[in-house]
């Protein structure tokens, strides 16, 4: 699947999915910025790293958009990444949580989707991250799912804004990606079932290309065996 010639800002881009996003974007012939709330790494492996943004805040989401799109020549598309889990029952928990989980699930989408739109032009794509567990909520589970479920009506609602310039809005669906923490988290589970970042990666790349230019509001399972 080729992305030659396109240009890409990736949020969340230091963690194990966005890192994964961006080198498979890179691989595909892909610019791409990479943009987290961390410090930028010594070697960003090709990719244009901007480290120390709060996506969250409206201000610095645009600033940090704004820098990416004048680095890369333009910007042709935004995968939005940054996001955050917490197990945590009501009972035992905090009003606090369901705070945090919005702003660092759905805000920084809608701050950055909104930063990009001044960019991106007519055919451009915006890629976001829901959860599958977000279609069922279990115990202790609230407040990551309600984010969650935030990201894909905001997906749609999007989708829909965007449709007459061409733009498409999906979002993917995970279960639990493979990456060290969850296994550190879950070390009893079976993790040949989870969904792999490259796997996810190889998804959104496609999303990006012109070859999935007819597929927009599309809550799309990446569910591996689970």
């Amino acid at each position: 699947m080729s992305l030659a010639g396109k240009r890409v800002a990736v949020t969340g881009a230091f963690g194990s999915l966005g890192a994964a996003v961006v080198q498979a974007a890179l691989a595909a012939g892909a610019k791409v910025a990479a943009v987290d709330r961390a410090d930028a790494p010594a070697d960003a492996h090709g990719a244009l790293a901007f480290g120390g943004v709060d996506l969250a805040d409206t201000v610095q989401a645009k600033a940090a958009i704004d820098a990416a799109t004048k680095a890369l020549g333009g910007l042709d598309a935004l995968v939005n990444i940054a996001g955050t889990f917490r197990f945590e029952t009501l009972a035992d928990g905090s009003a606090d949580t369901w705070d945090l989980l919005y702003r660092v699930n759905l805000r920084t989408a809608v701050a950055a989707s909104k930063a990009a739109l001044a960019h991106l032009p007519d055919g451009g794509r915006i890629v976001n991250i829901g959860a599958a567990a977000a279609l069922k909520a279990g115990a202790g589970m609230g407040a990551y799912t309600a984010s969650k479920s935030g990201v894909m009506r905001f997906t749609e609602a999007l989708a829909e804004e965007l449709k007459p310039r061409g733009i498409t809005v999906n979002a993917l669906l995970p279960s639990i990606i493979d990456t060290p923490p969850n296994r550190r988290d879950m070390p009893k589970a079976d993790f040949s079932k989870w969904v792999t970042p490259a796997q996810l990666a190889n998804v959104i790349v496609f999303l990006l290309s012109d070859q999935a230019s007819a597929i927009t509001g599309a809550l799309i399972p990446v569910t591996g065996r689970v």
